[in-house]
């Protein structure tokens, strides 16, 4: 394995092309200077933004638009500093830009008040006055289907102030983890020292050598868990943080003020995980045969991602990687795959991974801008799924923003894990359609069943660690470092059974989560998945279902999220999707027990 590179090491080609929302540095911060017009626009119309017809229409416009500026301001510079983390100059720019995203929130928080103030009946005299203001009805119906939540002009403004240090506990996780930890060098398979990062850890992980996996195991959780206090104080600030918000906004608890945002009763939260405790048999079985498969005596943590199907390892350069996503997608359409390659060709993509470079993958951007995707690419089958799922966020906010005026073209964040995944399934039923042998297939099926452990079952324990530590603070009790290492402890005890020895350094785990702090986030990737599943076959079946989830792609948030989906096919308010899913998952287990 090679040394990790620096930046201007690696090829122009596999980076960004980030020059294309401001040409230089220089550019943004004269947009960063001229942002005061606009923020000066929009905070002219505090106090009388409901006057009339006319001044609402406007004062609406010139919030979208100081929006949509400070958007494009705001990823440009993270996406800077995402490129290295180490570096000083883009450190700065990435603090400029949140204080400068604290502005904009102070200056556009006057909006929601003001309309919850007027009386509705003179709101419904606006719509019939100025036919112009129907873009924007959906969304001030949002606003006051939140009325009871939202608080006076100044006590909005106060909030939009605080929230600056309210992220704090975040940015101190994330620069602990990526530009202040260090987990040094292991021993490889070929008694080769190397460079151990956040980024190989999962390669090592899959490494067929037992021992090289359990050393990669042990120094990345001996590491984290010398950082335990520091960890458990920031995510202990985060959630205190959703604590204070839910009691200022006078909500039951921090799960219901989460996700009232897209208008999610909390009962699908709930009902994911009692679904998914209800299907942990099927989880502890999948356990047993790999205890089984690997032929250990103790079935490790450390065990729980390398292939069960030996010398079966598929691999792929980035070049193959994008032809193998391209044809796997073909059921999209041609116009589908024409815009995917539309992003190969325009450098949407930041490949591969240098020093400093932000971890893991995803997929950003702002109204204006393209939808830009970063990745640290390695050569594995894991890396070509995540090719296809970050293009598939990609691809939904293209299609989006294209769709949709600039209030609606952000997609609920209860749907954003569902085209991403699709394109994860759709990969894998053209994989499995072609693999030349029994092994392979086996291999695929395998590597099928882990996208449910880690898609579904992981992200739903992550949901219930979630929950239950913020219900410990909302009833007062503190989250130290030894309880938040205990519930983890129980939690994957629990959801991966008997078969499998849960040693003191899993407990660590947490620590290596960034969604922790993006408040009920994880348990979309759950809900996601189960929805993709179902989309896939709609897809393959070829009977317009394509036609009907292209509605969801280009729907934004132009209508609840739910009805949404519905509309597109898939009834996502009761739990029936998810147990479908996991009868996928047992058919997808039977075939594997029966081929190994």
């Amino acid at each position: 394995m090679e040394a990790v590179k620096k930046r201007d090491e690696i090829d122009e080609q596999y980076k960004w092309c980030l020059e294309d929302i401001f040409a230089t540095d220089n550019a943004w911060r004269e947009a960063c200077a001229g942002i005061d017009a606009k923020i000066a626009l929009a905070e002219s119309f505090k106090g009388r933004l409901t006057e009339s017809a006319v001044s609402f229409l406007q004062g609406l416009t010139a919030v979208m638009d100081l929006s949509a500026l400070a958007g494009r301001l705001y990823v440009y510079a993270q996406m800077r500093f995402h490129q290295n983390e180490r570096d000083e100059a883009y450190q700065a720019m990435s603090g400029e830009a949140d204080m400068l995203a604290a502005r904009v929130r102070t200056a556009e928080s006057f909006v929601a008040p003001e309309i919850l103030e007027t009386d509705a009946a003179m709101l419904e005299g606006f719509w019939a006055a100025e036919p112009r203001l129907a873009v924007y009805r959906h969304y001030v119906d949002d606003l006051t289907r939140l009325r009871a939540h939202r608080l006076p002009s100044e006590q909005e403004a106060l909030l939009a102030l605080a929230s600056e240090s309210l992220e704090a506990p975040e940015q101190i996780a994330q620069m602990l983890r990526n530009a202040d930890m260090r987990f040094g060098e292991i021993e490889d398979e070929n008694g080769k020292l190397t460079a151990l990062t956040a980024e190989r850890f999962i390669v090592f992980m899959e490494k067929e050598d037992r021992e090289v996996r359990k050393r990669a195991y042990t120094r990345m959780y001996e590491t984290y868990r010398g950082y335990k206090n520091t960890f458990a104080s920031a995510y202990a600030g985060r959630v205190k943080a959703s604590v204070f918000e839910m009691r200022a906004r006078k909500f039951e608890s921090c799960l219901e003020a989460s996700l009232a945002e897209n208008n999610i009763p909390t009962a699908v939260y709930r009902n994911l995980i009692a679904a998914t405790r209800e299907a942990l048999p099927l989880l502890h079985r999948y356990m047993h045969l790999r205890k089984k498969c690997l032929d250990v005596a103790e079935l490790c943590m450390y065990d729980v991602y390398t292939p069960i199907v030996k010398d079966s390892s598929m691999r792929f350069t980035y070049d193959e990687a994008k032809q193998t996503v391209l044809e796997a997608l073909a059921p999209m359409g041609q116009a589908y795959t024409d815009l995917l390659q539309k992003g190969f060709d325009e450098r949407w993509i930041d490949v591969y991974e240098n020093e400093g470079k932000h971890s893991g993958a995803y997929s950003w951007g702002a109204y204006g801008t393209k939808p830009y995707v970063l990745l640290n690419y390695q050569d594995t089958l894991d890396n070509l799924f995540t090719l296809a799922h970050e293009m598939g966020h990609s691809l939904h906010s293209w299609y989006s923003r294209e769709a949709q005026p600039y209030v609606y073209s952000d997609y609920p964040i209860f749907l954003a894990e569902i085209a991403s995944t699709v394109n994860e399934a759709l990969l894998m039923q053209y994989m499995l359609k072609r693999a030349e042998s029994k092994k392979e297939r086996a291999y695929l099926l395998n590597k099928f069943v882990e996208q449910f452990r880690t898609t579904f079952f992981r992200q739903t324990m992550f949901a219930e660690f979630e929950l239950l530590t913020h219900e410990m603070m909302e009833s007062g009790k503190p989250l130290t470092a030894g309880e938040l290492c205990a519930l983890y402890r129980d939690l994957n005890a629990k959801y991966y059974g008997a078969d499998v020895v849960h040693d003191e350094l899993i407990e660590n785990e947490w620590m290596r989560i960034p969604h922790f702090y993006y408040q009920f986030y994880v348990y979309q990737y759950a809900t996601g998945y189960a929805a993709a599943v179902a989309f896939s076959k709609m897809i393959l079946a070829d009977d317009g279902g394509v036609s009907r989830y292209k509605e969801l792609l280009t729907g934004g948030s132009a209508e609840d999220a739910l009805e949404l989906a519905k509309r597109a096919g898939v009834d996502m308010a009761k739990p029936d999707f998810v147990r479908d899913a996991m009868d996928v998952f047992k058919g997808l287990l039977d075939e594997l027990e029966a081929l190994l």
